[in-house]
């Protein structure tokens, strides 16, 4: 896993969680909170709220990505760029700055201005990013989104998600961006719930990863709860999300997202890495994610063997406990544990689903399940 350094804040599995505060000096956007179109007051909101509550990052919004509004051309975005220069001009507190835009040349002016980083909502649609991001030597956030730069995060399918990511390659300081969110009227809260459950994949392209989750539908909806009342649910899919890989997490909830983060921290487990001899222990769960990683090294191998599970089998009779033995031993892949109090059968999947399919019955009722897909 590649770490990143962000003007001089380092991003990746050897650092704790970074938080991404949210100002929008977009009149039409949602979060009422974070929107200013004083430079002043965007200068105190920044210090007070954002900054003073432990952001790392300050992620500044041009214009609001909702689907909803038109969309700003590069002049419209140049137009609002003065009150984000102005704001950090008067900001006090000490923070990475990013700039949020899809525009190459907005992320020119604005690196010029004195921005740190970029957030590119549209994924590298505009070619020209990488190049001016490399150029600039920047940290830069890539969401992934359709080549197209009127519709930023527009995709539903999961395995396009992954697959637009790699939209016009992927810089040495590029961190992925998922996209959470209805970007589409097409996409749906299935959608998004299953690109979180297999948040792990994207792992596999070796960049750190930022998630913006903070109150999306796909949670709230969940356990019923309006935009008001859901920080308790952006708090628990946040120490879930850092499990699952997530390095920054972008929030209009900055205190309360660094206490989850600061426990997700601590509970994560730790994922042997020794650099110096290129050993590097990925964090593989499932076949889905095996294959992630199969592909991203161009090799040929059963993800199930990569995928190792343990299962405790229960009231079997002696005959069967002395079949499943004989079992076993024809899958090295396999072990079983048969002790006084209960039976143990663990191995990889590609193993026991074999298993599963060369048993006779009644072993093979018992065994059926190990044969289901994940």
């Amino acid at each position: 896993m590649r770490n990143v350094d962000a003007a001089g804040l380092g991003i990746g599995d050897n650092y704790p969680t970074r938080i991404m505060g949210v100002l929008n000096v977009s009149k039409e956007s949602p979060y009422d909170p974070s929107v200013y179109d004083d430079p002043g007051e965007a200068a105190a909101y920044v210090d007070e709220e954002l900054i003073g509550e432990g952001a790392d990052i300050v992620d500044i919004g041009l214009e609001s990505a909702n689907k909803k509004f038109e969309v700003l051309d590069v002049e419209g975005e140049l137009e609002r760029l003065d009150t984000a220069v102005e704001t950090i001009e008067s900001v006090s507190g000490d923070a990475v700055f990013s700039i949020e835009t899809r525009y190459h040349e907005v992320a020119e002016a604005a690196l010029d201005a004195g921005f740190d980083m970029v957030n590119d909502i549209c994924g590298f649609a505009d070619p020209e990013m990488p190049r001016v991001c490399e150029e600039y030597d920047v940290a830069v956030g890539k969401m992934a989104s359709p080549p197209d730069l009127e519709r930023p995060g527009a995709i539903e399918d999961v395995d396009d998600i992954y697959d637009a990511l790699a939209m016009n390659g992927l810089t040495d300081k590029t961190i992925i961006d998922p996209a959470f969110g209805g970007w589409s009227e097409a996409k749906t809260v299935e959608d998004d719930r299953e690109t979180f459950d297999r948040l792990r994949e994207f792992r596999a392209y070796g960049q750190p990863m930022l998630v913006s989750i903070n109150r999306k539908n796909f949670l709230r909806s969940l356990a019923d709860r309006s935009t008001e009342e859901a920080l308790p649910v952006s708090l628990a899919a946040t120490a879930m999300a850092i499990e699952r890989g997530a390095h920054v997490v972008r929030t209009h909830d900055v205190a309360e997202t660094l206490d989850a983060a600061k426990i997700a921290d601590r509970f994560t487990p730790d994922r042997i890495a020794d650099p110096e001899a290129g050993l590097e222990q990925l964090d593989v769960h499932t076949p889905g994610e095996a294959t992630r990683h199969l592909d991203r090294v161009d090799a040929t191998a059963d993800p199930d063997a990569a995928v190792a599970r343990v299962f405790e089998l229960s009231g079997l009779d002696r005959a069967e406990r002395d079949a499943l033995a004989d079992l076993v031993a024809d899958w090295p892949a396999a072990t079983v544990a048969d002790g006084e109090e209960g039976t143990l059968l663990f191995g990889t999947l590609a193993a026991l689903r074999g298993l599963a399919a060369a048993a006779d019955d009644p072993l093979a009722d018992r065994l059926a399940a190990l044969a289901a897909p994940e």
